[in-house]
């Protein structure tokens, strides 16, 4: 009985709907816009543009043989590709629309130059040869997001010359990767971090804070890391106001230089928060909309469905090659149908989700006020929305949401939950406000252990273990004592 259930479960197969519905519940909306972009430029039965009028059109009852061999097992119904399907064309801001559309159009976009597109656009400002344009252009294509140029000039030239046929040297190519580090913005083409900060103090105007920063950073990079900076003030005899100030110099360096660069919307998708829903407070009623101020309205293109038509009129005379068009039209549609039925179902479960999460901790919307978000966990939204919980866990993976008091992450809204001293069912995002709240309070020249922070949350009525604080004051972003030591 056992193997039986296993072989039945091995058998289930996800329709194509299915799959384009998972894949498009985990992505954000960003990341939305750019797959419809893409079906459209691959798929021509798929087109852009509002709902076109409802036409009469003449109803077929023949059915037409794919194959062209009269079989009945592989004969496709025209009728259900012709324009007046039953199936309605599917608008993407039907019922998501709401009255401030106007205020959600401000939020920013940007179709400019890329980051790599700024760094090609100086090479033209650079005294170089074709040969080492060339070579110029492959280097900055080896440089990361970040601005990073992780490769080595030496295994640059092995793959150019292997792969692209481009001869050239060890040499040659580190006078051209100097060329890089040479670009704007500071710092881009740094092998690691430390290169990095020195690139871009080697470009700031000499002084004395600046000489001692570059000191710093070349010989007590580790030492500064870790903020051990009573041994740098000995090891270079500076007092404490010369110590702060060349602090200052080299925090205000940027460790990422080309994730400072305004790029397309994707490259600064990791940068930029675009929300994906919007929640309206209309005196204490709260409606959640989706964000598509910047989706396309979809529809299947009336054109192949008239083509179809056409076909299916002329069957006596088709040729095989005709019929080859039939079916290559028929997957186009199909293809289609299921794209835009994906993209129905994503944004039907994405309300739903939202509005569910959203109604769960009604209080806490209503002003924002952390003490009254309640311990929420998957399984509650999913017991809610009849969704399992693998669905509800993709809709709030890389999701936010935008409200009157900010923009918020949708997993900031689950927290697991721990009785208090008062015998009373707390979220641990309470708790983590409070850790946070106390740690910001904290003096910075001696800060509070974990275990002293375990003390004080104990003393406030929450009895919690020193590794479980570790725990949380990681998932707040907040280092250990020791690297929270300030000057």
């Amino acid at each position: 009985m056992l193997k039986q259930q296993l072989q039945q479960k091995l058998q289930q197969k996800l329709s194509p709907a299915q799959i384009q519905v998972i894949k498009m519940l985990e992505i954000p909306t960003l990341e939305l816009e750019e797959r419809i972009r893409q079906e459209l430029e691959e798929n021509p039965a798929l087109e852009e543009g509002p709902e076109p009028a409802a036409q009469e059109e003449e109803a077929y009852e023949e059915e037409y043989d794919a194959n062209g061999d009269g079989g009945n097992n592989d004969d496709m119904d025209l009728e259900e590709y012709m324009p007046d399907d039953d199936i309605p064309d599917y608008k993407l801001r039907a019922n998501n629309a709401s009255k401030d559309d106007e205020k959600r159009d401000s939020i920013p976009f940007s179709a400019g130059m890329t980051f790599h597109e700024h760094l090609l656009d100086q090479l033209g400002l650079q005294d170089l040869t074709e040969h080492e344009r060339e070579l110029a252009e492959y280097v900055i294509g080896n440089v990361d997001e970040d601005g990073y140029l992780r490769r080595t000039p030496e295994a640059m030239v092995d793959d150019i010359v292997f792969q692209q046929g481009i001869q050239t040297t060890d040499e040659e190519m580190h006078r051209i990767v100097d060329v890089i580090r040479g670009l704007d913005p500071a710092g881009v083409g740094a092998t690691d971090l430390q290169d990095c900060l020195l690139l871009q103090l080697d470009r700031k105007t000499p002084s004395d804070d600046v000489r001692l920063a570059r000191q710093v950073v070349t010989g007590w990079f580790d030492d500064f890391s870790r903020k051990r900076y009573d041994k740098i003030m000995k090891a270079l005899s500076l007092d404490d106001d010369t110590m702060k100030r060349v602090v200052a110099e080299i925090v205000r360096l940027n460790p990422k230089p080309g994730s400072a660069w305004s790029g397309n919307v994707l490259e600064r998708s990791m940068s930029t928060i675009v929300p994906d829903f919007i929640l309206e407070n209309d005196e204490g009623h709260l409606t959640v909309h989706l964000n598509n101020s910047n989706v396309p309205e979809l529809r299947v293109s009336s054109m192949y469905s008239e083509m179809m038509q056409d076909y299916a009129s002329n069957k006596a005379n088709q040729t095989k090659e005709m019929k080859d068009a039939v079916l290559f039209m028929k997957q186009k549609i199909d293809s289609a149908r299921w794209f835009i039925d994906a993209i129905k179902q994503r944004q039907q479960t994405l309300l739903t989700t939202m509005q569910a999460i959203v109604d769960f901790q009604h209080d806490y919307f209503l002003e924002g006020d952390e003490t009254r978000l309640r311990p929420m966990i998957l399984q509650d939204i999913a017991d809610r929305t009849g969704y399992d919980k693998s669905t509800i866990s993709r809709v709030s993976n890389s999701k936010y949401i935008q409200t009157d008091f900010g923009i918020f992450p949708v997993k900031y809204f689950f927290s697991e939950s721990m009785t208090n001293d008062s015998g009373e069912e707390v979220s641990t995002r309470e708790i983590k406000t409070i850790l946070q709240d106390t740690i910001d309070r904290e003096d910075k020249r001696n800060p509070l252990n974990d275990d002293r922070l375990a003390d004080i949350l104990k003393e406030k009525g929450y009895p919690i273990a020193r590794r479980t604080v570790a725990k949380y004051r990681e998932q707040l972003g907040v280092p250990v004592a020791r690297l929270r030591r300030e000057m």
